[in-house]
C-alpha cells in the first residue's frame, strides 16, 4: 500500500523534522498527516491525549507507536487498557527509537499512529 507518511528527518532540541520540516514539541501522526500533541512527558499522558486515535479506530490504525521521551518507560494502565478496548495495539519504547522504527514501518505500508514525545 503506497503511503505518504511523512519521514522523521531528525529529532531532539525539543522537537522534530518531518519531511524536511521544523515541528517544536511532541507530535501524534495519524493518517500520515502530523499534529501537535501537548504532551511532553509520560507522567501527563492520558487516555484523552490519544481521542483523534480512538476515533479514528482500529480500521485505520493497526497500533500505536509511543515515544515516551528521553527514556523508555511503561504507559499508565488507563493508556494500555484503552487501547485494548478499542481494539489497538501499543508498541512503546523512547523516542529515538520510535523515530527511527515509524520511518521503516511507514516504509512498508503499515497503518500505524506515532504518538512522540519531544526530546
Amino acid at each position: 500500500m503506497a503511503r505518504n507518511a511523512p519521514s522523521i528527518d531528525a529529532y531532539g532540541g525539543g522537537g522534530f523534522r518531518l519531511a524536511g520540516e521544523r515541528h517544536d514539541g511532541s507530535v501524534l501522526i495519524l493518517n500520515d498527516e502530523p499534529r501537535s500533541w501537548r504532551v511532553a512527558a509520560m507522567s501527563e499522558l492520558t487516555l484523552a491525549d490519544l481521542a483523534p486515535v480512538l476515533d479514528a479506530g482500529a480500521a485505520d490504525v493497526e497500533f500505536v507507536l509511543l515515544g515516551t521521551g528521553a527514556r523508555n518507560a511503561l504507559p499508565p494502565r488507563e493508556i494500555r487498557d484503552g487501547l485494548r478496548a478499542a481494539g489497538i495495539g501499543l508498541e512503546f519504547m523512547d523516542t529515538p527509537a520510535a523515530a527511527r522504527l515509524y520511518n521503516l514501518l511507514t516504509s512498508e505500508g503499515r497503518r500505524l499512529a506515532a504518538a512522540l514525545i519531544a526530546v
